[in-house]
């Protein structure tokens, strides 16, 4: 329908013309991501997840954002969130467990660590996060067995 139809109720059209259109906030949040805007994806994941309060793949979408944000504590809080949903999704066990090393819980993050790794993610890319995820575990296995004072560094 016209414009000038539309504005002058001009004849025969039906209502379903003048419906609203719901916008698909997930995909242009990914967009904007994609383009490096994150704090405006993360203002549609958050327009995304008012519609699917409980998807839990958004709120591991908007972890990742707060993560580039470098908004950790807001990270943290909504891979946890996902995780409450889904504990099945392994980019929330890995996104997690490397924020938890950062926060110094080295026990946490391996837990999340071997979670994603008993279920590790398929495709082209998976290999080098499996990768990455064994050689941290593995780095965890050393800093453990060491002293508590020698992973301080105090004496």
């Amino acid at each position: 329908m016209s414009f000038w139809r539309r504005l002058f109720g001009g004849g025969g059209s039906s209502g379903d013309d003048l419906k609203p259109q719901r916008l698909d906030y997930l995909n242009e949040a990914l967009a904007l991501e994609r383009q490096g805007d994150y704090d405006a994806a993360l203002t549609s994941y958050r327009l995304a997840l008012r519609d699917l309060p409980n998807d839990a793949r958004i709120l591991q979408n908007m972890a990742i954002a707060f993560t580039k944000t470098r908004r950790f504590d807001e990270a943290i809080r909504h891979y946890r969130r996902a995780l409450e949903l889904d504990s099945s999704l392994a980019g929330a066990h890995y996104g997690l467990a490397f924020l938890l090393l950062q926060r110094g819980d080295p026990d946490g993050a391996a837990q999340h660590l071997k979670t994603f790794l008993a279920h590790p993610p398929r495709g082209p890319d998976a290999q080098k996060w499996i990768e990455h995820a064994n050689q941290a575990l593995l780095d965890l296995g050393t800093a453990s067995s060491r002293a508590p004072e020698e992973r301080t560094g105090s004496r």
